[in-house]
């Protein structure tokens, strides 16, 4: 269900307490760190050594800013797609290689490799994922954009103090129905931007060390970040863990047949769940029917299946499946502004091929239900 895994490192109370704090925020502070330890009940230097360990572990991923996608100006999309199952690994290794990949998962399904892909504005959706589509031999793709978000936001409880198949209260979810417009971005701006998307260092004044590097000074990046933050293109800055690391060994997408005429009652309740991380609405296909997504992280997998009843209770519906993800092939946080995407579009997509875009017709090719 899960794959091959070792065992998580041992977590004290202090680690977990420590791990929820940290994924919901970390402050834009000079001396951050020293702002969180009292809220654990230690010291800055014992914080300190706490992280550097935790890191080194494998829990903790990255400490940096999670920037809002389509408020970046970028486009992005799940994407669905079946590749020979002889031809799996090295299917996925291409698609992995290419720098706007951040995710990209094997799934026990005939779908059986699902990856999210960014863009910036300039570069064809449809053209580079039909380049990945004949690069990595694969049978046939779906392009599955997001139409609705109801709701976005891994924070593992890795305390365990919270049942993840329990309904948080009204207002918890938020969502969308059209996509959000696209804020303008300064040359000076992208530079901010590049700074805070890197790991945040483990020191005492690690904005300081940041800030050098990037050739700005303190102030100037913290102002740029509250700018970004007050324009909402910064969800969070915050840490992201390592799932199987932190104890999250289960990866379960849901898939729901839910009826258009029903999402605006259902999404929310959906997405109102404690246990679930992304909940979106995505297009429909003649091979696939489901049009609301629900992701939960679990230890188990009656966690996991916990949630979907709980869920499948609340809304009444039926018609569902879980893809569990049996291989992890990249998982990273989406970079902007950086150099690598021109350098894999010099390389692969100088001409591009032609692309199908609607769908329900043929077997093979990229289907496109629009860019969401």
């Amino acid at each position: 269900m899960t794959g091959t895994a070792t065992a998580p490192p041992a977590l004290d109370a202090i680690d977990k307490k420590l791990l929820n704090l940290i994924q919901a925020e970390v402050p834009l502070v000079a001396r951050p760190y020293a702002a969180l330890a009292p809220r654990v009940g230690i010291g800055e230097a014992g914080l300190l050594e706490r992280i550097t360990r935790l890191k080194a572990d494998g829990v903790i991923r990255q400490i940096g800013a999670i920037f809002d996608t389509r408020r970046m100006g970028y486009q992005s999309s799940l994407v669905a797609t079946r590749i020979p199952p002889e031809r799996l690994a090295s299917g996925a290794a291409i698609i992995s290689e290419h720098p706007g990949v951040s995710h990209n998962y094997g799934r026990n399904h005939f779908y059986n490799l699902w990856y999210t892909i960014a863009l910036p504005p300039r570069v064809s959706m449809e053209h580079t994922v039909q380049r990945l589509h004949e690069l990595s031999g694969a049978q046939r793709t779906r392009l599955m954009p997001t139409l609705r978000l109801f709701k976005i936001g891994v924070q593992l409880d890795v305390a365990g103090d919270s049942n993840p198949a329990e309904a948080m209260p009204a207002g918890a979810a938020w969502s969308w129905k059209t996509a959000p417009e696209a804020a303008v971005v300064t040359d000076a701006e992208v530079q901010a931007i590049r700074c805070l998307q890197e790991d945040l260092p483990v020191e005492p004044e690690p904005f300081a060390t940041l800030a050098a590097r990037w050739g700005l000074t303190t102030d100037a990046l913290f102002a740029r970040a509250a700018s970004f933050q007050s324009r909402t293109m910064i969800r969070r800055y915050a840490a992201v863990l390592h799932h199987r690391s932190a104890g999250f060994v289960v990866n379960g997408m849901g898939v729901w047949k839910v009826p258009l005429e029903r999402l605006e009652e259902l999404g929310p309740v959906m997405g109102g769940f404690r246990g679930v991380s992304h909940c979106y609405q995505r297009p429909t296909y003649e091979d696939w029917p489901y049009t609301v997504f629900t992701m939960v992280h679990g230890r188990t997998g009656p966690e996991v299946h916990a949630v979907m009843a709980a869920i499948a209770q609340a809304t009444g519906l039926t018609e569902h499946e879980i893809l569990w993800s049996v291989k992890e092939y990249k998982k990273i946080r989406v970079k902007y502004f950086t150099p690598e995407l021109d350098d894999w579009v010099q390389r692969y997509t100088e001409t591009p091929s032609p692309v199908a875009l609607s769908p329900g017709r043929g077997e093979g090719g990229v289907r496109g239900g629009g860019i969401g």
